[in-house]
């Protein structure tokens, strides 16, 4: 692949742990040449005059989360810079494409507007979505799974098979179905006792401590495309690990959407 056609994608990190060196290996290989910022530092710099040389951003980081909060509290969720909000919004109105994967979506959960960007939330803590009160989001690791692609025909979905399998840790999360239009859905079943509360987990809670979990209704939504304001948005639930960065599926799935909010084609 040339230069000219290789993707200058500001990748925004940090608030989860991560592999870098497979992740990076992997944004490589789809033709991506990543800048790497970490949050807060990457904060200051969304606005469009900072992220004018590149033709997209990808965030796979979870901002706005205080786990170092008294442990009854945690995680307290954080504010965001009002300059930070008004470069975030500026970006949408301007029209730069973005791709956020896996836990991006627990991001700034105490900024409404941020959900509403990505399209769903996922809840560290019982909280508030859309007015409504929620519970905490759970996860459920190393699970295999089959995803099949929903929507066959959307240029984020070209070069994929019907269906394919990743091994990769699941949410059970707040989905804005009005809002979004789904690409890719789980069609393994995983029951709700398959996962874990976040909230009890990082309040170190064992099983049978306290109130028993009560999901709200489990989404198979895997993966989505929307708009956000003026820009192109895609999420992608996998994406945990070194397994999945590898899988050759996903790694045409995560490029055609870079390539597809960039405005690129595919």
């Amino acid at each position: 692949m040339s230069k000219a056609d290789r993707l200058e994608v500001f990748v925004v990190t940090k608030g989860h742990a991560f592999q870098r060196d497979p992740y990076e290996a992997m944004l490589r290989a789809i033709g991506i040449e990543p800048t790497f910022v970490d949050q807060p530092a990457a904060a200051a710099l969304l606005n469009p005059d900072a992220l004018r040389r590149y033709d997209a951003l990808l965030f796979y980081d979870m901002p706005g989360l205080d786990f170092r909060a008294p442990i009854g509290e945690r995680p307290a969720p954080l504010a965001p810079d009002s300059a930070m909000v008004r470069g975030f919004e500026a970006l949408l109105a301007e029209g730069k494409g973005i791709v956020a994967m896996h836990h991006a979506l627990a991001g700034w959960p105490g900024w409404p507007g941020y959900a509403e960007a990505l399209g769903g939330a996922f809840l560290y803590r019982d909280g508030i979505v859309r007015g409504v009160p929620a519970p905490s989001s759970g996860y459920a690791g190393d699970v295999r799974y089959t995803v099949r692609v929903v929507d066959a025909g959307h240029p984020v979905a070209a070069g994929l098979p019907e269906r394919f399998e990743l091994f990769d840790e699941l949410y059970w999360h707040e989905v804005f179905n009005d809002a979004v239009t789904p690409l890719i859905v789980r069609e393994t079943q995983v029951p709700a006792e398959r996962f874990t509360s976040a909230m009890r987990a990082v309040r170190r809670l064992g099983l049978g401590d306290g109130e028993p979990w009560a999901p709200s209704p489990g989404s198979s939504t895997l993966g989505w495309t929307k708009q956000a304001g003026n820009s192109l948005l895609v999420y992608l639930q996998p994406g945990d690990g070194p397994e999945t960065y590898a899988d050759p599926f996903y790694r045409q799935l995560l490029g055609n959407a870079l390539r597809w909010v960039a405005g690129r084609g595919v």
